[in-house]
């Protein structure tokens, strides 16, 4: 159980990384890229199996905790899908929703490191 809990959580950073990393990316001219949305997907996916793993081995976990980390992340999620597909219609369109998808993405790192 304790190597599915791991390879999940890097799967999550990575899902991060992806959010965060694409934001920064384009940081100069900012618009909503695929990389924030495969990442918000992978974190979605991976968090909520890194719950029911954790659940099923019988770990602590803050539900409060998680709730508002999911709520953000599926905010996340929602911006992204919204921004690729407003990005293919009009290109460079999607700036605020780019800023609102790595800035939610760094809130939700630290509600994860602080909280």
């Amino acid at each position: 159980m304790d190597v599915a809990i791991d390879i999940f959580l890097i799967l999550h950073f990575i899902g991060l990384a992806g959010i965060i990393g694409s934001w920064l990316a384009v940081i100069k001219e900012p618009r909503v890229v695929m990389g924030m949305l495969h990442g918000a997907i992978l974190q979605v996916v991976t968090g909520l199996a890194l719950v029911g793993l954790n659940e099923a081995n019988d770990a602590d976990v803050n539900h409060m905790k998680i709730g508002i980390k999911l709520v953000i992340a599926l905010v996340i999620l929602a911006v992204a899908i919204i921004g690729v597909k407003k990005e293919k219609q009009t290109p460079g369109s999607t700036a605020v929703l780019a800023h609102t998808a790595g800035g939610l993405g760094i809130l939700n790192v630290i509600i994860a490191v602080v909280w």
